[in-house]
């Protein structure tokens, strides 16, 4: 395959696709090894770091997604705007609370925010932000919620280690706005 054939062929995939691509699925699409994939891929990165170049390609979610770069979204703000609908307050919250006690129950997410969250749980799965993991032992057996591949890729996140540290009486809202506003910058 020739070089620049194939870079060609690595952005026109991560541009057509709706998520993040591992670099086993592009070698898999070009009939490559992964190794060569990844050189592909890590080449096609440099390209993106030059000057002038409007997009950069990103490791998110354990695969790698076209964007565009940092210092242009206010333009690309301009353009979506207005904004589609956005995560509330106390969704935001719920989805900290979940992102750092997983696997959660429904009743534990309210003991820690005082309000029942069941709509807010409901919207959350709809957005496919967070999923069922299981059932806890006990009465009831009440439903484990954690979060999904779509919640790290909302976040611009490889995994949940690169979620920040919780700062003391931080969980919840003012952790997540912080990552939404990063997210929004990075969009």
């Amino acid at each position: 395959m020739i070089w620049d054939f194939g870079k060609a062929v690595v952005e026109a995939l991560l541009l057509a696709s709706p998520e993040p691509l591992t670099a086993a699925r592009i070698a898999e699409v070009l009939g490559v090894e992964e190794r060569e994939a990844r050189i592909l891929i890590d080449d096609l990165r440099r390209d993106y770091q030059a000057p002038g170049r409007g997009l950069a390609i990103r490791e998110v979610a354990g695969g790698y997604q076209l964007v565009t770069r940092p210092e242009l979204a206010d333009y690309v703000e301009r353009l979506l705007a207005p904004k589609g609908r956005g995560l509330s307050p106390a969704a935001l919250e719920t989805l900290a609370i979940i992102a750092y006690r997983q696997p959660i129950t429904r009743a534990e997410i309210e003991a820690v925010r005082g309000v029942s969250v069941e709509r807010i749980l409901d919207n959350l799965l709809e957005r496919r932000l967070i999923r069922e993991v299981g059932r806890r032992d006990g009465p009831g057996r009440p439903i484990l919620y954690g979060t999904t591949q779509e919640f790290l890729t909302y976040f611009g996140l490889k995994d949940l280690s690169e979620l920040p540290p919780v700062e003391p009486r931080a969980e919840g809202q003012s952790l997540l706005r912080r990552l939404d506003a990063e997210r929004g910058s990075r969009d």
